[in-house]
């Protein structure tokens, strides 16, 4: 509503004791002629500062919206700013609109004053008119020329899907008459994971160079360009993640070289330098030489397990995690030479058979370590089409493993984790990451 003055004709009326009838006809006393001349309808305005504000969804914490009223003229008195988020995209399992604004954690400060604990709520099953509605009213402050507002917002994840909006402001005086108004323009975004919850992909050329690419966390799973880690890992007849490798730098390697020795990398934290000086990995008694295994692959626990030449997989829990050492080897059974490819996903195994089957295991409630994992079961066939498959963190805005292929063409693909019926396994479609990986000789 606008702020509305009386025209002159009044003012006149009024000065000479007369009220017209049309305003309820019986003498009133007159008010000042300077409280009643002015314009037809005058209305203040809004003005967010710093143009449209980004509001992340997510760890990140709380961003500060700004924006400045000015008030016309002759406006007294206590005055109120109100923000509305227009919300319509309501996604199903069952948000309103007071449970979104239970969600939103916000502080706001006016003219400039300290900032103070305030709360938004809905509108449905109230007194307010209208559609249901998120909004905030921030501290009544004494009306000036110009006011000066903040209001904090820190979001959840669970609040991504929000999106772009063109949120109206409104200031109201004592007695709900709008003396300002404008918009502000809010855009949530999805929080792009810690880089700890970010999984990071190595690859080594043929040259034997090490290369590394991080997940950058986007929806769409893009990686960094790549970066140069060194060179000498040609070498190595398998290289694998011992723990999952991150963008923050985090997660060990094992490899086992050519004379059958097996090396720890330690991951250091620094992205820059994700990994330490090699270390020889030792076990303890019973344990033979490496160079008896055709594939080893993270056991899901910070151990391994390794295919012997007659297709016997074994198990070595860890002992030491700072040399490390094994503990001894326990048989998990025989059969294992029918597969093509073994790989860590999760907490259980992948296994890609010579009909290019993939098979998963999943971990076994079992705490006896010769028995890790439950019966396979069918993820689904065509994986032939791949020469390298590996399991890695997440890569988008997930929580779930994903599974890495290099397709004999050179493409790299993506498989996110998908609940079914018998466990996680990787989905059905797939997201492609890049063209021109047939550079590489190993995907780690």
């Amino acid at each position: 509503m606008l702020r509305v003055r009386t025209s002159l004709v009044l003012a006149t009326a009024l000065v000479a004791g007369i009220a017209p009838v049309a305003l309820g006809g019986a003498a009133a006393v007159a008010a000042p002629v300077s409280a009643q001349v002015g314009t037809a309808a005058e209305t203040g305005s809004v003005v967010q500062e710093g143009g449209r504000l980004t509001v992340p969804a997510g760890p990140e914490g709380p961003v500060t919206l700004r924006f400045k009223a000015t008030l016309p003229a002759g406006v007294t008195g206590p005055v109120t700013a109100r923000v509305t988020l227009p919300i319509t995209n309501w996604p199903p399992g069952g948000w309103t609109d007071h449970r979104t604004a239970a969600q939103i954690e916000s502080t706001c400060s006016v003219g400039g004053g300290a900032f103070e604990a305030c709360a938004w709520r809905g509108t449905s099953f109230s007194d307010d008119p209208g559609p249901s509605r998120v909004l905030i009213d921030l501290p009544a402050v004494e009306a000036a020329a110009t006011l000066d507002h903040a209001v904090t917002l820190d979001l959840p994840d669970t609040l991504g899907w929000i999106g772009s909006l063109d949120a109206p402001v409104e200031l109201r005086d004592a007695s709900g008459t709008v003396v300002a108004q404008g918009t502000v323009g809010l855009d949530v975004v999805e929080s792009v994971p810690a880089a700890d919850a970010r999984g990071a992909v190595h690859a080594r050329d043929k040259a034997g160079v090490l290369w590394r690419y991080e997940a950058t966390g986007n929806a769409d799973r893009s990686l960094t360009p790549r970066k140069r880690i060194g060179g000498g890992w040609n070498i190595y007849s398998e290289i694998v993640q011992l723990t999952p490798t991150t963008a923050a730098g985090t997660g060990d390697l094992v490899a086992l070289d050519m004379e059958g020795v097996l090396w720890f990398y330690r991951g250091t934290g620094d992205p820059a330098a994700p990994f330490a000086s090699r270390v020889r990995a030792t076990g303890g008694g019973g344990l033979p030489e490496w160079a008896d295994y055709t594939a080893i692959a993270s056991n899901g626990e910070g151990g391994l397990v390794a295919r012997d030449k007659a297709g016997v997989l074994w198990n070595f829990e860890l002992n030491d995690e700072e040399h490390p050492r094994f503990k001894p080897r326990v048989r998990v059974g025989g059969g294992w030479n029918i597969y093509t490819e073994i790989a860590a996903f999760g907490d259980g195994l992948v296994a890609r058979d010579a009909a290019g089957v993939l098979w998963k295991y999943n971990a076994s409630s079992s705490e006896s370590p010769s028995a890790p994992y439950a019966a396979r079961w069918k993820v689904g066939g065509g994986w032939n089409v791949y020469n390298d498959i590996v399991g890695t963190k997440e890569l988008g805005r997930g929580t779930h493993t994903e599974l890495i292929a290099q397709g004999i063409d050179g493409t790299l693909w993506a498989y996110d984790a998908q609940s079914t019926g018998s466990g996680y396994a990787p989905g059905s479609t797939a997201t492609q990451l890049g063209h021109g990986w047939d550079i590489y000789t190993a995907i780690i």
